[in-house]
């Protein structure tokens, strides 16, 4: 991609971000991910049922005989990492755009966001052999290089020992003690699939161990051709990750046969990481994804505001 058509690719990115994405989540910072932060607020009267235990002010209890808890104010200046899975897997794309440029979309859409009240971006991305580091920085143009690097990364090649997921979420995890917002943007496929949706997933313990200490949201990138196959007869099919090429034929058993085996795959990540406590983002290359991040973030939000809803 050019120097000049990259660059308005990502002023039409900000533009959308800014316009519709931003336009449709209008209100107060509060993060992507609504939390109850960890500064210290006022005291108020402990609400049995309600409030934790663990965040009961002893010393106005003390003074007044009534059990109070201390709010915490949510976090204003937060530092925020992706992990962009560039692993050949995501140079696939069979209706309006490719996995790839979602991935690009995903962390643009964070950046520009968070950027907007002075948090730090930085990102590692898991490309051929290695997991690259971009040091999280502050401003509009050092988010501008972050994408500009996404774009012009080359296409995947096979290597012979690449990171997988779990190996980028352990660096990522690594990276920053720090408190903070953490996005996993993946296919989240496995190079040897465990089609039983109880099963443990390689990363889902790295993520977990991820999300003790941060606020992680991961966001699954789906191709439809991923999830069912069409009735065109002999296909030759070439995994990016290998290299290897094999014919076959796309009976009707044959796609039905495939159809439930994505389903089960989906479902055990959709499983693990409801397991793991992580919010769960898909976004698919035949649907408007600011549609989809709009719509997940009022539901979280929602969701956020009935959990901590007191009684009047």
């Amino acid at each position: 991609m050019s120097p000049t058509t990259a660059e308005q690719a990502l002023r039409r990115l900000e533009l959308t971000v800014t316009r519709r994405l931003d336009g449709l989540l209008h209100g107060a910072h509060r993060g992507l991910l609504p939390g109850t932060g960890s500064e210290a607020g006022d005291s108020r009267l402990y609400v049995p049922g309600e409030d934790d235990v663990r965040r009961m002010d002893w010393n106005v209890t003390a003074r007044t005989t009534v059990p109070h808890v201390r709010d915490l104010i949510a976090d204003r200046e937060l530092e925020t990492w992706a992990l962009a899975d560039l692993s050949p897997s995501m140079d696939f794309g069979t209706a309006d755009t490719d996995k790839r440029d979602l991935v690009v979309a995903a962390v643009g859409a964070i950046g520009f966001l968070s950027s907007r009240m002075g948090d730090r971006f930085g990102a590692l991305v898991i490309h051929d052999e290695f997991v690259h580091r971009m040091p999280a920085r502050t401003g509009r143009p050092a988010l501008y290089g972050l994408l500009h690097s996404l774009m012009d990364a080359p296409r995947g090649s096979v290597v012979d020992d690449p990171p997988d997921l779990a190996e980028g979420i352990e660096i990522l995890a690594a990276t920053r003690r720090r408190r903070g917002v953490r996005l996993v943007v993946s296919d989240f496929l496995d190079a040897r699939p465990d089609l039983d949706p109880d099963a443990e997933r390689p990363w889902e313990r790295p993520i977990r161990r991820l999300a003790a200490r941060h606020q992680v949201l991961a966001v699954e990138i789906i191709d439809p051709r991923e999830l069912e196959l069409p009735d065109v007869g002999r296909v030759a099919f070439a995994d990016p990750e290998t290299g290897n090429v094999r014919e076959v034929h796309l009976s009707p058993k044959i796609r039905r046969a495939y159809a439930e085996a994505a389903a089960l795959q989906r479902e055990g990540t959709r499983q693990a990481l409801r397991r793991a406590g992580i919010a769960h983002l898909v976004l698919r290359t035949d649907r408007d994804w600011v549609f989809d991040v709009a719509q997940f973030v009022l539901r979280q939000r929602r969701m956020s505001h009935l959990a901590h809803r007191r009684p009047t």
